[in-house]
């Protein structure tokens, strides 16, 4: 996996991500002080509250932004992105009133569904070989699941010495470092897209996601995943501190649990990938994810709790580290990072609402009923993969073109009725019927 490394634009890449990711944990640390020194008791709702800031952001921009990224140059676009969150950062320790971190995490979350969905897109075009993508996609996994462990660890040690808004500038430090290792990569030229209207391209991601089967089953994907993370990340604290009767400690357990599984996944997925298809991976993944939800109900211990979300975090992985690749086998290079922004924007829009949903349900009907209301989400989920995913996915398909001129370039060099690595595009918007 770490031969990987050997790239010098993948390791400025990772080493840009990783930096970014320290500070993006040190600012959530920050952000929650702030939020409870600006609102008191009712820190959780002003937090609530931009986290839905952040998915809407995500979930309506993503598709701009990406349309943004074909007609700008990938290293200043990029560049720019990092500057202006470590920006946005920067005026975060002066705000004194609730609604200027709204409008703060607004304009920060907007620039990072700008960024990350076109920094995804540049990593295949630096690792042509299918195994080294592979391989970078699990080490960029670890590293976020890393990140979730440390940052939290880094920020008490530093808060030991510093009051919390310096946290901020360590945030501001990650992204500038992020923006300088960006710069110096030597990052390659893409094709050139056609010189489209602005806001077709703003919708090619989601047409050519919605049209291919892969796509669509990944999507439902998302929804089994999203439903079976909301109960991770709402209610592990109320599972712990209210069924178990333990502390703060024993919170920062159970979610590493939660890491271990996943960071576990992430080590062994490029050897599992040798052996077994990305669809039977990503479906157990969600199986497992799906069956450790039904069983909260059953949780009377911290032990078995930590073991509980050390199945889901493996099942975590095994669902989301293989995306990458399924993208880059269903799209062009010049559609590509449309293709991200999409799956960006609709995982996402799953996030905003399982979030609530396992809070409100939670809160109002019991942590049971919440698990077992989000394990019927994942298993509908689940259920609808296996229908709308076909288990033979070939990549190349017969397909014919009755809508193009016999004398059409695309026909001089095939048959009436021919066979190719099949995508959506512009000469062919619809996925042949199977035969």
């Amino acid at each position: 996996m770490l031969s990987t490394l050997r790239n010098p634009t993948f390791r400025h890449l990772f080493a840009a991500q990783v930096v970014a990711l320290v500070g993006t944990g040190l600012a959530t640390v920050a952000l929650g002080l702030l939020a409870w020194h600006l609102a008191g008791d009712n820190a959780g709702a002003v937090l609530g509250t931009a986290l839905a800031i952040k998915m809407i952001a995500y979930v309506t921009l993503a598709p701009v932004a990406a349309a943004m990224a074909e007609r700008l140059p990938r290293r200043a676009f990029l560049v720019a992105l990092d500057l202006i969150r470590a920006s946005v950062i920067a005026f975060l320790p002066f705000v004194d009133q609730v609604w200027q971190v709204y409008l703060l995490i607004f304009f920060l979350q907007a620039a990072s569904a700008g960024f990350t969905p076109a920094f995804q897109a540049v990593i295949p075009d630096v690792l042509k070989d299918e195994d080294d993508y592979t391989n970078a996609l699990s080490l960029l996994r670890l590293a976020e699941d890393l990140e979730q462990l440390a940052s939290p660890m880094l920020a008490a040690a530093l808060l030991t010495v510093v009051s919390f808004p310096v946290l901020f500038a360590g945030t501001v430090a990650g992204f500038l470092g992020s923006a300088l290792l960006v710069a110096t990569a030597r990052l390659p030229s893409r094709q050139k897209a056609g010189d489209g209207h602005f806001w077709a391209d703003v919708t090619k991601g989601i047409r050519i996601y919605t049209a291919t089967p892969r796509l669509r089953g990944l999507m439902v994907m998302e929804a089994a995943v999203a439903a079976a993370g909301a109960m991770v990340y709402v209610n592990t604290v109320v599972l712990v501190q209210d069924r178990l009767g333990l502390g703060e400690e024993a919170v920062a357990l159970a979610f590493a649990g939660f890491g271990a599984g996943s960071m576990l996944a992430a080590f062994l997925l490029p050897r599992i990938l040798d052996r077994l298809a990305d669809r039977p991976v990503m479906i157990g993944g969600a199986g497992l994810m799906v069956a450790g939800v039904a069983l909260v109900p059953l949780v009377g211990q911290l032990a078995a709790l930590i073991a509980l979300w050390a199945v889901i975090g493996f099942g975590f992985s095994l669902t989301q580290t293989p995306i990458g690749r399924i993208i880059n086998r269903s799209a062009r290079e010049v559609d590509r990072g449309a293709v991200f922004a999409a799956q960006f924007a609709l995982s996402h829009a799953c996030w905003l609402v399982t979030y609530p949903l396992a809070g409100w349900i939670g809160a109002g009907a019991g942590l049971s009923v919440a698990a077992l209301v989000l394990g019927g989400v994942g298993a509908a989920g689940l259920v609808a993969v296996l229908r709308l995913w076909p288990a033979a996915d070939a990549a190349e398909l017969t397909h014919n073109h009755p809508d193009l001129a016999p004398d059409h370039p695309h026909l001089a060099d095939h048959a009436a009725t021919h066979a190719h690595v099949f995508v959506i595009d512009d000469l062919h918007r619809r996925w042949p019927r199977a035969s």
